[in-house]
Order: structure tokens, then C-alpha cells, then sequence
């Protein structure tokens, strides 16, 4: 059963939309900073390092498909985000210090959120071009 579903689940991914991957991204690294929040919390280093690892290389992977040629300022923002995401992400595993985990998560939400809404604005203009054209 769980293989039918991991099979489910990497087909999903394989043919979701640009946005909807940007979506996934920012989803599974705000559940690994929770996780890695719920790890210092117990003191568990283990899972600590498991979940921010998780978490960093999701940030760089969302650091690394940045296009500055066409994002411009957009972009360079989202980069120095991103770059002192990763920094608070390593300082977390290396103290054990919660509070640097809920700055990365509040940033993560934030721009999570902000996703959200330029897709839907994104997908409501998309759609009112279609319905002008008819």
C-alpha cells in the first residue's frame, strides 16, 4: 500500500505545474522547520539535524531556481531571504536554538502565503483573458 502511494505521490509531483511545485516546496520546508522546532523542543538532536537539513536543502534548491535575469529585484530580494534563511537554519542545528527555526518559519509563511495569492491573481487574469476572447 505505501509504495502505491509513494508511486502516487512522485507522479503528482512529476506532472504538477511550475507554481504548484513552488507551492510543494515552501509546504514541505515550512512541515521540516516545524519538525526541526518539535526537535529541539525534545532535544533530539538526531531529528533535529534530520529536519533542518530537510529544510536547508529545500531553501537552496528554491535559492538555486532564482532567475535574476528575469526576477530583477524581485529575485535579488528572495536570494538575501533566502541566504540569511540558511544561515538561521545552520545556527538552529548547531545551538539547538528554537527561536532561530521560528524566524525562518515566519519568513517561509510569509512568502508561502504571498505565492498563494500572486498564483491566484495569476490564474484569475488567465482566466479573464480566456472569457474575453470568446
Amino acid at each position: 500500500m505505501k509504495q502505491a502511494y509513494n508511486k502516487y505521490k512522485e507522479t503528482s509531483v512529476q506532472s504538477a505545474s511550475r507554481e504548484k511545485i513552488l507551492l510543494l516546496l515552501y509546504e514541505g520546508a515550512i512541515r521540516y522547520v516545524k519538525r526541526g522546532v518539535l526537535a529541539c523542543e525534545n532535544k533530539d538532536i538526531a531529528e533535529r539535524g534530520l529536519n533542518i537539513g530537510r529544510a536547508y536543502d529545500i531553501v537552496m534548491e528554491l535559492n538555486n531556481t532564482l532567475n535574476h535575469k528575469v526576477g530583477g529585484d524581485i529575485s535579488k530580494n528572495l536570494e538575501q531571504l533566502y541566504m540569511f534563511m540558511t544561515d538561521r537554519l545552520t545556527q538552529a542545528n548547531i545551538s539547538g536554538d528554537k527561536t532561530h527555526l521560528i524566524d525562518v518559519l515566519k519568513i517561509l509563511e510569509t512568502l508561502y502565503a504571498g505565492w498563494v495569492g500572486a498564483i491566484e491573481k495569476l490564474k484569475e487574469s488567465e482566466n479573464s483573458k480566456l472569457l474575453n476572447k470568446s
